[in-house]
């Protein structure tokens, strides 16, 4: 087989990347591991800033986006009972708006089947080939038969631990990290949210994270030890360390429900540098993870294919490289940006077992700062609607 790019991982930038290419007449297949039903599975983010909606556009699969996305102006900050809500609106005439990153794979997933373009699930042992050269290649098994995909491009969207990333010489790239010593459990319930908007919440028992899918359908997350396993965790602990930490006030509020998904997610930043190596591409989760504390995960996924999507299409329609040439470059600045803003959030907002007096003090600087200075409250408010494209 050939095609003009492949695109290595059916997740969500993936998919985006497929859909744009193909809606600008680029040939492209993806190859996942997965099968698609295991993809859907996935409980990922739900807040998305105006960049990715604009590429959800250029996909064409914001019908179900309009109908059932949830506009959020603002959310609440609350540091040891003191609150403050951040104004979206007042502070930058922005928004976001609230819809899980399950139902835009699902959508995307529709819009790939009603094209039909192709998509090859349980592709086993995928391997990259000749990517410094003119004519790379990918290798997988399917089915029992081994089988090789030609093309000009290949666009690593495989996630963390994916084969893409792992293409790149050892000598040439660069890798950040910073794990932190604590996860979220996160529990969804078919429940109303206990607030029409996102709670971000610190105690001295840890950090709370009150979020929604629908008004019908709410995630909550708390911080918990590395050590802790979700079979630890019964609904009913879950639901009484909440009310713990949210307080009487807020909790009053609260429905709760028997639990429809559970899990531990560790926090890490990472980055890897460069994201293009000759004709292999990073994007999304192959190239760099956030804490989810500042809600950028998939909206740095989004933006990596808008950068790249452009790249590309210049290539093929004006025969112009320079997208491809200065594509890692211009990524890493907004990406460096969002991992400052996730790193920023993440510190001001959890218990962390290491921290002396001065550490807390700082803490509650960094909130202070947010109460008593309009320029902070709207650099804040900047960077959660997502920092210019």
């Amino acid at each position: 087989m050939r095609t003009q790019v492949a695109i290595i991982g059916a997740g969500p930038s993936g998919l985006l990347l497929g859909q744009i290419l193909s809606r600008n007449g680029i040939d492209n297949i993806i190859l996942e591991r997965q099968t698609g039903e295991y993809v859907l599975g996935r409980i990922r983010a739900g807040v998305l800033e105006s960049v990715t909606i604009d590429g959800l556009k250029r996909a064409g699969v914001t019908e179900n986006l309009e109908k059932h996305g949830l506009i959020h102006d603002g959310c609440e900050l609350v540091f040891n009972d003191v609150s403050y809500r951040v104004d979206f609106e007042k502070q930058v005439g922005r928004h976001v708006v609230v819809y899980g990153q399950t139902e835009v794979t699902r959508d995307l997933m529709a819009a790939r089947e009603a094209i039909g373009a192709t998509t090859i699930y349980e592709a086993k042992d995928v391997a990259l080939h000749d990517v410094d050269t003119a004519k790379p290649y990918v290798t997988y098994t399917k089915d029992g038969q081994e089988h090789r995909l030609d093309c000009d491009y290949v666009a690593g969207c495989d996630g963390f631990h994916g084969v893409s990333r792992k293409t790149i010489p050892a000598d040439i790239l660069k890798t950040y990290e910073r794990v932190y010593p604590f996860g979220w459990l996160g529990l969804m319930a078919d429940t109303p949210p206990v607030s029409d908007e996102l709670i971000y919440l610190k105690h001295e028992r840890g950090f709370v994270l009150c979020s929604q899918r629908s008004k019908t359908r709410s995630r909550y997350y708390l911080q918990v030890p590395l050590t802790d396993k979700v079979e630890d965790w019964s609904d009913e602990r879950f639901w009484d360390e909440l009310r713990t930490r949210l307080g009487p006030e807020r909790s009053a509020n609260l429905v709760t429900g028997p639990s429809i998904e559970k899990s531990i997610a560790p926090l890490r930043s990472f980055v890897a540098e460069p994201m293009r190596y000759h004709n292999l591409f990073l994007a999304g989760d192959a190239a760099h993870i956030v804490p989810p504390t500042g809600a950028k995960g998939l909206n740095l996924a989004a933006s990596d294919v808008l950068y790249l999507s452009d790249a590309l299409i210049d290539f093929y329609k004006n025969n112009d490289t320079t997208g491809i040439e200065g594509y890692s470059e211009r990524c890493l600045k907004r990406i460096w940006g969002a991992e400052r803003f996730s790193w920023y959030m993440t510190n001001m907002l959890h218990t962390f077992p290491d921290h002396d007096a001065w550490d807390k003090k700082m803490q509650k600087a960094e909130f202070m700062q947010l109460l008593n200075s309009e320029n902070g409250a709207r650099l804040l408010a900047e960077n959660y609607v997502g920092l210019p494209y």
